[in-house]
């Protein structure tokens, strides 16, 4: 395979700005996609300091059960009640964290 054309490799922008408002959005935790991103932003607040590895922990473990609840949703209709409250749970946690975070 021919190693690509400089000239159309220099317009592509290998990283797309995303404007936002300067203001970062709690979103609801819904999806799949939400959860993870609560995840990722643990770790980053881990490695940032502004969370103790304990309560890291506590955050995997909660997306660890609430991930595999939305496995087994599909085949058990009724774990949706338990899905939605361990949910509420990690919101709350979460929003604790943040709170403490823009506090400090």
């Amino acid at each position: 395979m021919p190693p690509p054309d400089s000239s159309s490799a220099a317009r592509r922008p290998f990283l797309r700005l995303i404007r936002g408002e300067g203001q970062r959005r709690d979103e609801p935790l819904t999806t799949r996609d939400a959860v993870v991103r609560v995840l990722i932003e643990s770790g980053m607040d881990l490695l940032l300091r502004n969370l103790s590895t304990e309560r890291a922990a506590d955050i995997e473990a909660r997306v660890d059960r609430i991930m595999n609840l939305f496995d087994r949703l599909d085949a058990r209709p009724g774990l949706q009640a338990v899905l939605q409250a361990e949910l509420d749970d990690l919101e709350a946690v979460m929003r604790e964290h943040r709170i403490r975070r823009r506090a400090r």
